[in-house]
This record gives C-alpha cells, sequence and structure tokens, in this order.
C-alpha cells in the first residue's frame, strides 16, 4: 500500500521545509510515498499566503528545484543576504534519487508544464475520457525529445455493486455531485460533459467495472488507476463492500 497526495501545492510553500517534511513522510512510510504537487488555481488561496497568481508556475518549478537538490543532499543557502548559511535536511527519503512524483493539472499550460518536466500528470476525478485522451496528447507533446513516456494515473470514481437499483442510486447522487460543482464554477469541468457519467465514473457490477477501467488502458494507456470510493448516498457498508471486490479485481488482474 502506498501513501499519496493529489495535489501537494508548491509555490505557496516553503520549499526547504517541505522538502524536509516530505523526507520525514517517505522515512516514516519506508519508501512508500507518491507526491502528487500542484500548483493551486483559487484566487483566495494565493490571497491567503501573499503569493502573486501569476507568479505560480516560476516559484512551482524553483521549489521543485530546491526539493530534489535538497533530497540529494546538497547543502542549500538559507536565510536573508547577509546572513545566509549552507543547510543540510535530515533524515533523506528513502526513494532515491527522491520520492516518486505526479503532477496535477488541468489547463494547457499546466499539462506543458508537467510534460517539460517529463513528470506523469494527474487529472480532475471529473474530466471526461475524452478530455484526457485530448490532455494526454498535450502532455506527451511536450516531453523532452527522446524521453520514456511516464506512467499514466487516472483517478476516476469507482463503485462495484451486483445490486442494479444500488448502482442506480449511486449514478444519480454522483451526477447531482457532480452538477453542483460545475455550477460553484470550479472551472474543472463544464456542465454539458456531465450528461454521460459513463464518461467520468465506473458504476456497475464486477464485469462491467473491470470492461469500464479496461476502457482507460485502450484509449489512454493508463497504467495506475486511484479509485474515488467515497460516493455520495450508498452506506457505509456498501462502500466498504465496493472497496472489497475493487481489491479482488485489482488482485486478480494484477494491476
Amino acid at each position: 500500500m502506498r501513501l499519496g497526495t493529489t495535489s501537494y501545492l508548491l509555490p505557496v510553500r516553503n520549499a526547504f521545509q517541505a522538502a524536509e517534511d516530505v523526507a520525514v513522510l517517505d522515512r516514516l512510510s519506508n519508501g512508500r510515498v507518491i507526491l502528487g504537487l500542484g500548483r493551486g488555481f483559487r484566487p483566495a488561496l494565493f490571497a491567503a499566503f501573499g503569493v502573486d497568481p501569476r507568479t505560480k508556475r516560476q516559484r512551482f518549478v524553483e521549489s521543485l528545484d530546491l526539493m530534489k537538490r535538497a533530497w540529494a543532499g546538497e547543502a542549500i543557502e538559507v536565510g536573508e543576504p547577509g546572513t545566509r548559511q549552507a543547510v543540510r535536511i535530515a533524515p533523506l527519503p528513502v526513494q532515491q534519487p527522491h520520492p516518486e512524483l505526479w503532477v496535477a493539472a488541468f489547463g494547457p499550460l499546466a499539462l506543458k508544464q508537467a510534460g517539460e518536466l517529463g513528470l506523469p500528470y494527474l487529472s480532475s476525478p471529473l474530466e471526461t475520457i475524452g478530455r484526457l485522451t485530448r490532455n494526454h496528447e498535450l502532455h506527451r507533446e511536450a516531453l523532452p525529445q527522446g524521453a520514456p513516456r511516464p506512467i499514466v494515473p487516472v483517478m476516476r470514481t469507482v463503485f462495484v455493486s451486483e445490486d442494479r437499483a444500488t448502482c442506480d442510486r449511486v449514478r444519480s447522487a454522483l451526477t447531482a455531485q457532480a452538477l453542483r460543482m460545475a455550477r460553484a464554477g470550479t472551472r474543472l469541468v463544464q456542465e454539458e460533459e456531465l450528461a454521460d457519467i459513463e464518461n467520468w465514473a465506473v458504476v456497475g457490477g464486477l464485469d462491467q467495472v473491470r470492461a469500464g477501467l479496461d476502457r482507460y488502458r485502450e484509449c489512454i494507456g493508463m497504467t495506475h488507476v486511484i479509485a474515488r470510493c467515497g460516493v455520495p448516498d450508498a452506506t457505509p457498508r456498501e462502500i466498504e463492500e465496493s472497496i472489497q471486490a475493487l481489491a479482488e479485481l485489482a488482485g486478480t488482474s494484477g494491476r
């Protein structure tokens, strides 16, 4: 079992402290951290930290570079001019040269940046399979020439049940939830894209879910699925049974 984040926002963090925090977590988990990184997009977030949102991509790259250097054991100069001193983080992460890195990205510029860094990109769970296909094309085009394609993680809402009425109830609740998010102006998805839930969630019996996940492997080369299992209008027992069924499916597929 791995321990991961989906969007650890670098532009609003002290990069040196972030590097040490992540290294400690990697030590505590014995090298099981997957660090999902992000830039952020909400104006209120940047205002709260006194960060100019126009600088977020530059700050992201600069912070990530410093963190990589710190994880490698390099002495990093910190402090105010005239009083700067070289400091190394301790402990270093178990994973070397650094913990596994993924980048949350939703717009063309973010996708381009993730590709240029040669890092996997992680999408919103609400983006349709059609949009994911286009996004991965943009991501691949931005990869450094000759660089191998990174892994392809996909976050999807997944619910497994052999009871048709239960699945219908979950589909209706998921659609209503997604529409509320779209109407709230999150910019992650447009309302008209949510008409067919099969294009952004995987709900059904075991065979139906297996086929749904295979669709993502065929269309975009998915290598990892991050299953969003907490669905509205499902009881705790139904969610637990769904997770157990999904674990069995992962065990039999070897993925």
